[in-house]
């Protein structure tokens, strides 16, 4: 009898937290609901909060702004503010709620922003923006950020930009996620903000051949695989915006082809299946007074994007009566309107 000693295997490497991946933080969408489901989808791809203005956090409801699920990591909260002050009282808010990461909003061009003296406007102050980076940074052990435009209104060139985040890098900050947009602060909404001002990939590169040594992530109108290569080719990370949002299962390779990951990716139905506990326990935590059931689901109407009968997927995640009724099991009844590929 020949008695067989199986070798030790090694165990895999594991995967460092890191941002060459992440979606971007968008108002309404990107809730702790929105990013458990997207963790679902992938492990490590870097998460963002909505923007929570620093008064919510000095003046309201700490709780219902900064709860999160221990599942989220790593994951990040985005902060609009402009008072050095508020923004360290409220970094150090985040680092005590356990957030990975606190990044600054100098990007959001919307009326309601501007009026608060914060997000794109604050690129026509950036010794302003540097003090509060040094003011959060001095308050904090976690990574500070900023998030940015590449210009303003008519102010097109790349020494804007450059010379922008020069002096926020002398308070410190060494990672900046490049939108690469101008922000036109009057006569266009936030929507159109997305999509008019052309894109200029080549300003965020210039940054990175400029400034080899920071962390430079891009973010504007990235929709493929294809493209994020191409962008690694030249920066250290990718933030996805609307597209990981309508369809979240572009993401589902993610940890696998930029993050090294062995194991398999989960399956649409999979991923269904992993919420359907997580929704279940957030009614019975919050009650159908606290919480509905659309406020989780409506984040998933996209997980079938590109596949027949993705339409019939979203009409039953839809319905009314069936939401109404607080069931989870909605989410199988709905994938089983057609044929589930992998």
């Amino acid at each position: 009898m020949t008695i067989i000693i199986d070798q030790p295997t090694a165990a895999p490497a594991p995967v460092v937290p890191s941002r060459r991946l992440s979606v971007a933080p968008m108002m309404d969408w990107t809730d702790r609901h929105c990013r458990v489901f997207h963790r679902e989808i992938t492990k490590h791809t870097w998460l963002y909060t909505e923007m929570v203005t620093t008064g919510a956090l000095v003046y309201g409801d700490v709780e219902r702004h900064l709860r999160f699920n221990e599942e989220e990591h790593p994951v990040a909260l985005q902060l609009g503010g402009s008072d050095p002050a508020d923004l360290a009282t409220s970094a150090k808010l985040g680092e005590k709620w356990g957030y990975d990461e606190v990044n600054l909003n100098c990007g959001c061009p919307s009326e309601r922003v501007q009026k608060g003296a914060f997000g794109a406007c604050l690129m026509a102050e950036p010794q302003l923006v540097a003090d509060c980076v040094k003011a959060m940074r001095d308050a904090v052990s976690i990574d500070v950020t900023v998030k940015h435009r590449i210009g303003i209104d008519d102010v097109q060139s790349y020494e804007f930009v450059r010379d922008f985040v020069g002096k926020v890098a002398d308070a410190g900050c060494t990672t900046f996620i490049v939108h690469a947009r101008n922000a036109i602060l009057k006569g266009l909404s936030p929507k159109e903000n997305r999509e008019i001002p052309p894109l200029k990939y080549e300003y965020a590169y210039q940054l990175k051949r400029d400034f080899p040594d920071f962390e430079i992530i891009i973010n504007g109108g990235i929709k493929t695989e294809a493209e994020i290569d191409e962008h690694l080719q030249h920066l250290d990370g990718v933030m996805l915006g609307r597209e990981a949002y309508h369809n979240p299962f572009l993401m589902a390779n993610f940890d696998q082809r930029y993050y090294g990951d062995t194991s398999e990716p989960k399956t649409r139905e999979q991923v269904l299946q992993a919420m359907v506990p997580y929704i279940q326990a957030q009614l019975a935590q919050y009650g159908p007074l606290g919480l509905k059931l659309n406020s989780i689901t409506r984040h998933m109407l996209g997980i079938m994007t590109g596949l027949p009968g993705a339409r019939a997927f979203r009409q039953t995640l839809s319905d009314s009566k069936k939401l109404a009724a607080g069931d989870a099991q909605l989410l199988l009844e709905a994938a089983a309107r057609l044929r589930i590929t992998a």
